[in-house]
């Protein structure tokens, strides 16, 4: 059994086994229709719950797809239909009752702590589909994308970020160390990472480099990720954050200091941090990297049910 919380705690032969899994399991993929079932069923009567504090549409859609075409069945669960925690009943309690009615748990959350103590109390694999510090499943998947659409290895590539200091991207800055590839990080002056995260970076012999600059931070990038700026339950002078990104939106000015075969991609949903032109462009690439997202799931559950060949 296997859980999997955050991409720093995963070795990279695994994240890389990973992707070369989904890939392979891609290309099988071509002649069936979205809910056939793969021909190996590999989770054949294995019963992923999923349960969600925050709202959820490419996760959601992407596991329940991701279970089904593996063989498998998914319940999903509201955190208000539940104890969790609260009526008498403990988060240990309710991790025991999962761990006896299911065989995976996936946690989309607004709470770290819960990720950690249900990862103590379940007897069944964890996956973090969301949660305030990390976002695996979305990272991973993303570096799946740009291999695909690239056609090598993105340790060979210049990545770029320019947005806000978020869960995605403290994911991706653990991608960079797994997988050994540039990353620049454009954001204005007290938006950056946290030191922890910079400290980590460092402790594992690896550099990011942080511009307050974003043209700065595109020059001769390969890929250009962002995120919406302002989040649904920021809890921010939003008027005065705003302001502060004005100059940090990704428009075709800011795509000119990339390279001419640059990609854009988007977790979504958006927001003005990207303009429309942009994200209507042949470099945005989102449709593409939203779908790929049940590929990779489906290779993480494999990973974690210990059945990756």
């Amino acid at each position: 059994m296997k859980h999997f919380l955050n991409l720093k705690d995963i070795s990279s032969v695994h994240l890389k086994k990973i992707i070369s899994d989904a890939k392979k399991r891609k290309k099988k993929r071509k002649k069936l229709n979205i809910i056939d079932e793969d021909k190996d069923k590999p989770l054949k009567g294995k019963l992923l719950i999923q349960m969600f504090e925050k709202p959820s549409l490419r996760t959601r859609l992407s596991f329940y797809l991701a279970i089904k075409q593996l063989g498998g069945g998914t319940i999903t669960l509201r955190s208000n239909e539940l104890h969790l925690g609260k009526g008498g009943e403990s988060l240990e309690d309710t991790a025991k009752i999962l761990s006896s009615y299911a065989d995976g748990f996936m946690l989309r959350t607004d709470s770290d702590q819960k990720i950690n103590d249900f990862s103590k109390y379940l007897k069944i694999p964890l996956i973090n589909g969301l949660s305030p510090s990390s976002h695996p499943t979305q990272v991973l998947s993303d570096i799946f994308t740009i291999e695909e659409i690239k056609k090598k290895s993105i340790s060979k590539m210049n990545i770029c970020w320019i947005g806000d200091s978020n869960n995605v991207l403290n994911s991706l800055i653990a991608a960079s160390v797994k997988f050994s590839f540039n990353l620049n990080v454009g954001c204005p002056k007290n938006y950056g990472p946290k030191k922890s995260i910079l400290d980590w970076v460092k402790k594992n012999k690896r550099n990011i480099k942080i511009f307050n600059d974003a043209k700065k931070a595109a020059l001769n990038a390969d890929v250009v990720f962002s995120d919406k700026v302002i989040s649904l339950n920021d809890k921010v002078d939003k008027s005065k954050k705003i302001k502060d990104f004005k100059n940090f939106q990704i428009n075709s000015e800011l795509m000119s200091f990339t390279k001419k075969d640059s990609i854009f991609l988007h977790c979504l949903p958006r927001g003005t941090e990207v303009s429309n032109v942009v994200f209507s462009s042949k470099k945005s690439k989102v449709w593409q990297q939203a779908f790929n997202r049940v590929h990779v799931q489906k290779s993480i559950l494999l990973y974690c049910f210990e059945k990756l060949r």
